[in-house]
């Protein structure tokens, strides 16, 4: 691997299995978890935007009612005992490091060359799963092949917030 890779330290978790012989059924997962199918409340709000049917309304208020809604949908799921339906993947282990286009996970059991899907809970506001295909370069450091439009945003803001943390520790430390 020719390429320098920059990961920071991230405390996130990743369940993923090799692709070759269910890659239709997590191709259709993938597409489940987009913000389409996952998120109706989000996409209502982006067509009501589109009409211009938001422009007299407070955006931190609509946000905030918009979370609400999320939350009140995610008591009722919970309440209900119904769970978004997922596929079990054979892997789950926590990724050490992130950067905007590859993660290291922390056990050394990827193939090199080898196509997976996997699934990360991100720790953002809403959490929520993320879907991502990405291929194995060595035994733990994987190249993201691909990510929904929402979810590379949101992927590269988290980037930049862990590298910000990750620049506040090292002043801190220079201080002592």
């Amino acid at each position: 691997m020719n390429e320098q890779v920059r990961l920071v330290p991230a405390p996130l978790e990743i369940a993923f299995e090799a692709a070759e012989e269910k890659s239709g059924m997590f191709e259709r997962e993938f597409q489940k978890l987009s913000e389409t199918d996952e998120d109706p409340i989000g996409q209502w709000l982006k067509i009501a935007k589109a009409r211009g049917e938001t422009k007299e309304t407070d955006p931190v208020l609509l946000h905030l009612m918009i979370e609400l809604h999320r939350k009140v949908d995610l008591l009722t799921q919970i309440v209900k005992n119904e769970e978004p339906e997922r596929i079990e993947l054979a892997h789950h282990t926590p990724i050490e490091s992130i950067g905007f286009e590859h993660f290291r996970i922390k056990e050394p059991v990827l193939k090199p060359g080898k196509r997976y899907y996997g699934r990360i809970t991100m720790p953002l506001f809403p959490k929520r799963d993320m879907g991502v295909w990405f291929e194995a370069l060595d035994t733990q450091l994987a190249k993201i092949i691909r990510l929904h439009e929402r979810d590379e945003k949101e992927w590269s803001q988290y980037v930049v917030a862990r590298e910000r943390v990750m620049i506040r520790e090292m002043k801190g430390k220079k201080r002592e």
